[in-house]
């Protein structure tokens, strides 16, 4: 196998080093030369070393800058995120800091289907089940004022505004999934 030399530029080591260090918690034994390639890759935001290596070489042939990096994922936040919610994934507490609320919201917004209109009615039963605090108007008022749901001036339609959520996102839905 050739050797290619690959310019790696970390935007966050401090977020690199973080997913190394989860992926190789994950290993039953310390990886191969392949799989470590791969293993670095994935935490520079590439699906693998051969993507990687494809980016790069692209790049190189049409003298573009360096993809952004994908935005710094504050693990503290999303473990903080996990305790307000209970097996099922529903939210047992509103929370009183701001960005556990935004994250909590998050979370609401991810589960509401895309490019679907909501009476009030739909809107607020969905709601309802996801939490067990009994606040769904709360909830509801929220998203709207967090700008992630839209509603008619008259309150009959309900539609999730589409967007680019917080790096946070992922990671506290998949450990939801997983039952935190």
């Amino acid at each position: 196998m050739s050797r290619v030399a690959l310019s790696l530029q970390i935007a966050d080591l401090s977020g690199f080093a973080k997913s190394v260090r989860e992926q190789l918690g994950k290993l039953p034994e310390p990886p191969g030369h392949v799989e470590m390639l791969n293993l670095l890759c994935r935490s520079a935001g590439f699906r693998n070393y051969q993507h990687c290596k494809g980016v790069m070489e692209a790049q190189q042939r049409l003298q573009m800058p360096a993809p952004p990096a994908p935005a710094p994922v504050d693990y503290a936040l999303v473990e903080r995120a996990v305790r307000l919610f209970d097996e099922q994934g529903r939210l047992l507490r509103w929370p009183t800091a701001a960005a556990l609320q935004d994250l909590c919201l998050w979370v609401l917004w991810s589960r509401l289907a895309s490019r679907q209109t909501f009476s009030e009615k739909q809107i607020s039963e969905l709601i309802k089940r996801w939490h067990v605090f009994g606040d769904h108007a709360l909830l509801r008022r929220a998203l709207i004022g967090w700008r992630l749901v839209q509603r008619t001036l008259d309150g009959s339609e309900y539609r999730r505004i589409e967007q680019k959520p917080p790096a946070e996102l992922r990671p506290l839905v998949t450990r939801l999934r997983l039952g935190a």
